[in-house]
């Protein structure tokens, strides 16, 4: 086994494990395993700060396997997550897991 098969095989077996990491979430009606990463988004808020005046926004970073999910959505697309709409600022694919950047404008 390569090391990048060993990585698709970790991605539901230790990754996106309910057991351990894993919470389930409705993404666009759609019952699916998720991991909600508080930690790197703290990171990357650092990185992007907020002028003054604007419009404070809830945004959170989520990993989910890309199987689960189907294609990798583009960015400025809307999201429903648990019933509530967020605009997708970000995603990427990490070999085979998408971490997607959801935010929701609130005034």
């Amino acid at each position: 086994m390569t090391f990048k098969e060993a990585i698709q095989d970790d991605i539901k077996g230790v990754f996106l494990n309910f057991d351990e990491f894993g919470e389930y979430h409705k993404l666009n009606g759609q019952k699916t395993l998720i991991i909600i990463d508080e930690n790197e988004l703290t990171e990357r808020e650092k990185r992007m700060k907020g002028v003054d005046g604007e419009l404070h926004n809830r945004q959170f970073l989520f990993y989910v396997a890309a199987e689960d999910f189907g294609p990798l959505p583009a960015p400025g697309r809307v999201l429903n997550f648990d019933g509530k709409e967020y605009l997708i600022t970000d995603a990427a694919d990490e070999s085979g897991i998408y971490s997607i950047n959801l935010e929701a404008v609130r005034s």
